[in-house]
Order: structure tokens, then C-alpha cells, then sequence
């Protein structure tokens, strides 16, 4: 069966917008631990916009924040930073107080014993690529060369990588053909088991010379299939980019793949996926289901030893840790040091 999937370099436009609204969670949940916050970005043309609601004591410039994150990601220009954040409605803050879901959510978490990260294969490909290829630019001078935006597309078949796509953006005097040969050699063949039988594309369009918010918009949230099983599985649309982990659409996603990942880890199946749906205002779920890929139901199992309630799954999770700038690239599951990837809590 082919499967295809995508992962975006860190500077991609939608990836610095994400890396961003991430940074500025980060630094309130620092400052204050129980911040409540829906905040998305914009970046286009020289400016980001950051907008949304946050509940917080804690006061920062989030324009620093953001303009740190944009030079962190590589890029050199000077941006503006608008910020227009406000306090939520006084509806919202009535679901708060009560302890219900801080909104409707549709979640999944899946787990596979497919690899050691217990990720479909293409998934782990296109993110190794991707981290090889950002890791490149920014310590190897061999490739000084490189600049941040880019993207890596990947497709498998059964055990095999069949195709790759790769667009980087690259300074204007480099030479194509070098461009390709040295993202081949340094990036896609370093990162694959084998190259036998595998297309190859690099910059199959020419050179790529201007990326970033000059080329492109951005918007937080937007790669919602990268972040999570690259399209390959059910997925409840929601980004969780810039949402506090009270959200039923981030805190459920967590406890869905920490659920599937103990069930896998346990032997109890080679597959596992979780799905739940939460209604505005009631903490429980309105609907909880896992099947193995079997089709076994493990659904008894899994609501005898996992709490779905989104204060639960903070709580257990350690979830209002300044953690989430950490997985705004490369995908959030398959990663060492985040809580809903360490089973040896269960």
C-alpha cells in the first residue's frame, strides 16, 4: 500500500508561524502555569499578526518572542509583529470556571509497532530528511549555502521508500545541479536504509531563491497532517498550534496517542487507534472508541485506565509545562523528553 506524506523544513512560512504562537505559550505557561490561551499567527510580506484570547497573570512583549523565534529559524530581514490579544468571553470563562471542554474536538491517537518510534515508516523518513536537511544548514559550512524554507515529501510501499521529493531554498549563486547532488548525497541518502529503486526530485521546479514570509504566507495550524501521522490516519481537522492543554483538541490528542502507544508497547496489539469526541462544556467524552488493526475493540480497556477528562489528562500528563516549542517542527509524536510519548509512567 503507498503512503505518502509531507514534512516541512523548521523555516517553512506555516512552520515559523507555528514555532511562534508555540514560543509565546511557552513563555506564559512559565510565567504562569494555569494561562489559558487560543492564539493563532499570521506572517506575511515583512509582518506577522498574533491574535486571539488569552486568560494569564503573566505580561511579556510577545513581539520580542515572536521576532526571536523568526531569527532563530534563519531568516536575516527585519520583521513587524502586531499583537492584538484579548481576554476571552465572558461565555468561555463560564465553561472554564465549571471544569467542562474548553470547546468541540474530534481527536485520534494512534501507535504501530511499524518502527521504533512507533510511527507509520514514511512519517519517520520524511521527518529524518527534514531535520537532516535543517541540521545541515545550520552547523555544517559546507552548506552555508542553504536557507531555511523547504519542504520534503516521501512515498512508501510495504517496507520500501519508493519516491522523494525535496524544495529547499538556497542562496542565488549556487549552482542548481550542486544544489541537487549535495541534498541527495548529505541529506536523503544519510537518512535512508537503502536508495535502490527510489525517485528522486530536488528543486524539480529550478532554483528556489526567495522563501519565507517574502514568497509565501504563513498561518499557525495549518500543517496539521505533518504534525501528527502525515495524513495516514483519521484526523479531527483542528491545529493545536497555540492552544493552552486544557483544549480538549490538544490535551485528547496527547492522551490518545499516549493511550494507543502503552497498549502497543504492552503487546496487548501490533496497532492501535484511539478516537474520542468532546462536547462543549462536559469534560467527559461524548464518544471514546479503540480497535486494534486487528479489529479487536479495546475500547473497555482503554476507558478502565486512561481519565479522557481534559483536566485529568493535564494533570497526569504534566501538561502545562513550557514544552510546546519543542514539537512545533518535525512532527509531535515519535520524539524523546514529551510526556505523552513516555509510557513508563503507565
Amino acid at each position: 500500500m503507498l503512503k505518502v506524506v509531507e514534512a516541512p523544513l523548521a523555516g517553512h512560512p506555516d512552520k515559523v508561524c507555528d514555532q511562534i504562537v508555540e514560543s509565546v505559550l511557552d513563555e506564559y505557561l512559565r510565567r504562569d502555569p494555569l494561562t489559558r490561551m487560543d492564539v493563532q499567527a499570521l506572517g506575511s510580506n515583512g509582518m506577522v499578526m498574533l491574535g486571539g484570547v488569552v486568560d494569564s497573570r503573566a505580561d511579556f512583549d510577545a513581539a520580542a518572542v515572536g521576532k526571536a523565534v523568526y531569527a532563530a529559524a534563519g531568516y536575516t530581514d527585519a520583521i513587524e509583529l502586531f499583537v492584538n490579544l484579548d481576554k476571552p468571553t465572558e461565555d468561555s470563562a463560564r465553561t472554564m470556571v465549571r471544569g467542562g471542554a474548553q470547546g468541540t474536538a474530534i481527536v485520534h491517537g494512534y501507535a504501530t509497532k511499524e518502527t521504533r518510534e512507533m510511527l507509520p515508516r514514511s512519517v519517520v523518513y520524511a521527518n529524518v530528511i527534514a531535520r537532516r536537511i535543517d541540521m545541515l544548514r545550520q552547523s555544517d559550512p559546507r552548506f552555508a549555502w542553504l536557507r531555511p524554507d523547504g519542504k520534503v515529501q516521501l512515498a512508501t510501499d510495504g517496507d520500501r521508500v519508493r519516491a522523494v521529493t525535496v524544495i529547499v531554498e538556497h542562496d542565488p549563486t549556487m549552482e542548481l545541479s550542486i544544489v541537487q547532488s549535495q541534498i541527495v548525497e548529505e541529506a536523503i541518502a544519510s537518512s535512508l536504509p537503502s536508495m535502490d529503486d527510489v525517485k528522486i526530485l530536488v528543486n524539480s521546479g529550478g532554483s528556489f531563491t526567495k522563501g519565507g514570509f517574502g514568497a509565501n504566507a504563513g498561518v499557525s495550524g495549518r500543517k496539521v497532517l505533518a504534525d501528527s501521522y502525515g495524513g495516514l490516519l483519521p484526523h479531527g481537522g483542528m491545529g493545536l498550534a497555540g492552544k493552552d492543554p486544557l483544549k480538549p483538541g490538544r490535551s485528547g490528542t496527547y492522551m490518545a496517542r499516549f493511550a494507543a502507544k502503552t497498549l502497543v508497547t504492552e503487546g496487548v496489539a501490533s496497532n492501535v487507534l484511539i478516537t474520542a469526541m468532546y462536547a462543549l462544556g462536559i469534560a467527559e467524552p461524548l464518544v471514546l472508541s479503540a480497535r486494534s488493526g486487528s479489529g479487536e475493540d479495546l475500547t473497555d480497556e482503554v476507558k478502565k485506565r486512561f481519565d479522557f477528562r481534559p483536566e485529568a489528562i493535564v494533570e497526569r500528563l504534566q501538561l502545562r509545562k513550557p514544552i510546546y516549542a519543542s514539537c512545533a517542527t518535525y512532527g509531535m509524536f515519535g520524539r524523546t523528553g514529551l510526556p505523552w510519548e513516555d509510557v513508563d509512567v503507565v
